[in-house]
């Protein structure tokens, strides 16, 4: 096993990392797992992220009905709200310290969330454009009341990567492609990658994910 990959139990956090060689601080990517995963969902995204990256992935705040954790307190509907995710984006940002992480840059830092985990990492974005260097959001959406949150461009000059499959099941193509429009409001420079497949990355998006980070 790869000695720089841990896990570890921060006060109700359960959260899985990897560390880079050499001395920090280095910069730092947040995996934000969807609906029904753990801090161990993420880790296929790891191999395309810089290696020089401290990742962090942790276990979502909730159980859900069907097994797993998810980011809201319940899944009262289908899509959550920027308020369903508020709690998770607080306790997040209290997680992200120097005293829990010293050899991570945690004065900006960048995402990469998968469908909720996703909505998750937009919603984290505009509402602490100040925090983020990048966002990549993968099979995912937008809450549904965030109009009034891109109005002020709070994004303007951040680099965004959204990937989606065209015949996903589970999170319509056409909400992935609404929110790359609103995040475009927002000010973001979107790089977008859609491919013929389900509620996941195909190669060509794996790649383009790669890049995303590599440029």
């Amino acid at each position: 096993m790869d000695d720089n990959l841990k896990s570890l139990h921060i006060d109700r956090w359960n959260i899985r990392l990897r560390r880079p060689q050499g001395e920090g601080p280095f910069p730092a990517i947040l995996l934000l797992h969807g609906w029904t995963g753990d801090e161990n969902s993420m880790w296929i995204f790891a191999s395309r992220l810089p290696t020089d990256a401290f990742l962090i992935a942790p276990r979502g705040r909730f159980k859900t009905p069907l097994g797993g954790y998810g980011w809201q307190p319940e899944e009262k509907r289908r899509w959550p709200d920027v308020d369903d995710l508020r709690p998770s984006i607080d306790e997040l940002l209290q997680l992200l310290t120097p005293a829990n992480f010293p050899d991570a840059d945690l004065e900006r830092f960048s995402l990469v969330g998968f469908s909720q985990g996703a909505a998750l990492s937009y919603t984290l974005s505009l509402l602490h454009p100040q925090r983020i260097h990048r966002a990549a959001g993968l099979s995912g959406f937008l809450p549904k009341d965030v109009e009034n949150l891109v109005e002020d461009a709070p994004l303007k000059g951040k680099h965004l990567f959204a990937a989606h499959g065209a015949q996903d099941k589970i999170v319509p193509v056409e909400r992935a492609r609404g929110a790359v429009d609103l995040l475009e409001k927002a000010g973001a420079k979107v790089t977008y990658c859609e491919d013929d497949v389900g509620h996941k990355l195909s190669l060509t998006c794996f790649k383009a994910l790669q890049n995303f980070f590599a440029a």
